[in-house]
């Protein structure tokens, strides 16, 4: 026996409608949740102020004092009187203490002091160039010179060792004074190694005491600069 339903009784037939309207209105409900607004009671006040312009205080008023006038100034005399003056004045001579006697002084009492300057006169302009041992009775001492220097600084040349070590070469410039006494002075140097321009320090350092420059007679110091090279083979 097979159970019929009644179309009627069938309680899914709309249950999509229902479901649609019940899902609205929950949105509906929720959208004025968020959107409801409240506000405070709005009280109106007034804020204006009364400000009375009265001052209750009394101002005090300043008191002027006033200072008394000054005195009168006192009255000229009416009557002026002349007094003769007799008394003398005895008058003060002041005689001068200067000698009106001249005294000429002869030009042949006067002693000229000649004041000894320290010159130096290069090497290539002196009148007298220093002489070098050994060259007293050459006719071109200057070229002596020359040649005497050379020969001396060929004898006594020694190459360091640390510079060979190092391989360090170059020319040194070698700059001294021949004082006035013939000895030599104020050496510099100027080279690519110290090692190098301690060598030549040395080298001209030997140099023979010698007979001074002179310039006019007089002996001068004489500035003189000569080149070191040192070479490797």
């Amino acid at each position: 026996m097979e159970l019929k339903k009644n179309p009627k009784a069938d309680l899914t037939k709309n249950s999509g409608l229902y479901f649609v309207i019940g899902l609205f209105l929950v949105m509906l409900l929720t959208y004025v949740a968020f959107e409801w607004k409240t506000y405070d009671e709005q009280n109106d006040f007034n804020y204006t102020m009364n400000v009375e312009d009265v001052l209750d205080e009394e101002v005090p008023m300043t008191e002027q004092i006033k200072t008394p006038p000054p005195p009168p100034p006192p009255a000229a005399p009416e009557i002026i009187e002349v007094v003769e003056d007799e008394v003398e004045v005895e008058e003060t001579v002041i005689e001068s203490t200067e000698s009106s006697e001249e005294k000429v002084i002869e030009v042949a009492d006067v002693v000229v002091e000649e004041v000894e300057e320290d010159l130096d006169i290069p090497f290539a302009v002196i009148e007298d160039v220093p002489v070098f041992p050994g060259c007293e009775n050459e006719k071109d001492k200057r070229a002596c010179f020359n040649s005497m220097i050379q020969k001396h600084i060929a004898k006594n040349f020694r190459y360091p060792e640390i510079a060979q070590e190092m391989g360090v070469q170059g020319r040194v410039s070698v700059m001294f004074v021949i004082q006035k006494d013939g000895s030599i002075g104020n050496i510099r140097m100027r080279g690519p190694d110290k090692n190098l321009e301690a060598e030549a320090a040395r080298i001209i350092g030997k140099l023979p005491k010698m007979t001074p420059g002179k310039q006019r007679g007089r002996a001068v110091r004489v500035p003189f600069s000569i080149p070191i090279t040192f070479k490797l083979q």
